[in-house]
């Protein structure tokens, strides 16, 4: 019920989602230059390294017990027993939810590290802003990691997505991941949160709107027997 009450959601984001990436096409002078081309290189050459070279899949189940393991901290639990090789990995928590479930699949640990590791440095030392755009070829380095091992782990028969139902993980792990990426959009471009937001609930509305206008019609069509 939680993944079918999940699916218009999924749908209104997805919609903002493009207009926010139209707004960014049809005003690349409000884009940073520099920042986004070090972005999007990032991207470009995991991509290569993906398509062309031996996949980094021990790095990528590293990351993922890990991020099991942080998620499982963070609600107050304890990780241990780390095991990882090149077939699989494991971890050991003493407590479990959806959301240290399915984190792998919408935390992208290596992209916080990095973004982490930025926001220290720059508090601590503020003259490194003219390195942004280093930071941000490994933020979208490191993103395009996650997705491609992302989409490539989930056509598999994941215990992880087996224990919630496939119907409510992949859709939560699709709207997490649609939000990451939205906010980082709506970020740099000429929106503000507020208006992405309102966007948003537009979009529900329209799409209540629609699904009233269908069971009106399928009323007319197919009338209930008396």
């Amino acid at each position: 019920m939680l993944g079918i009450l999940l699916l218009p959601i999924a749908v209104a984001l997805s919609m903002s989602f493009g207009r926010v990436v139209m707004i960014l096409a049809q005003a690349p002078d409000r884009l940073p230059l520099l920042p986004a081309f070090a972005g999007i290189a990032g991207i470009v050459i995991w991509l290569l390294i993906w398509l062309f070279l031996p996949p980094l899949t021990r790095t990528y189940i590293l990351g993922h017990e890990l991020t099991h393991a942080l998620w499982t901290v963070l609600f107050g639990g304890k990780a241990f027993g780390l095991r990882v090789n090149h077939r699989g990995g494991s971890v050991r928590v003493t407590k479990s939810n959806v959301w240290i479930t399915l984190a792998p699949y919408f935390f992208p640990l290596y992209t916080f590290v990095v973004a982490a590791v930025w926001l220290i440095m720059h508090w601590l030392w503020p003259p490194i802003q003219p390195y942004a755009p280093i930071f941000v070829f490994w933020i979208g380095l490191t993103w395009s990691f996650h997705l491609t091992f992302t989409v490539r782990y989930l056509r598999y028969n994941q215990p992880d997505i087996r224990e919630h139902g496939r119907l409510f993980s992949y859709t939560l792990i699709y709207v997490l991941n649609l939000l990451t990426v939205g906010a980082a959009l709506v970020a740099i471009s000429s929106w503000t949160y507020r208006e992405a937001l309102a966007d948003v609930g537009n979009n529900l509305r329209l799409l209540a709107a629609a699904a009233h206008t269908f069971y009106e019609w399928a009323r007319t069509q197919w009338p209930t027997p008396s």
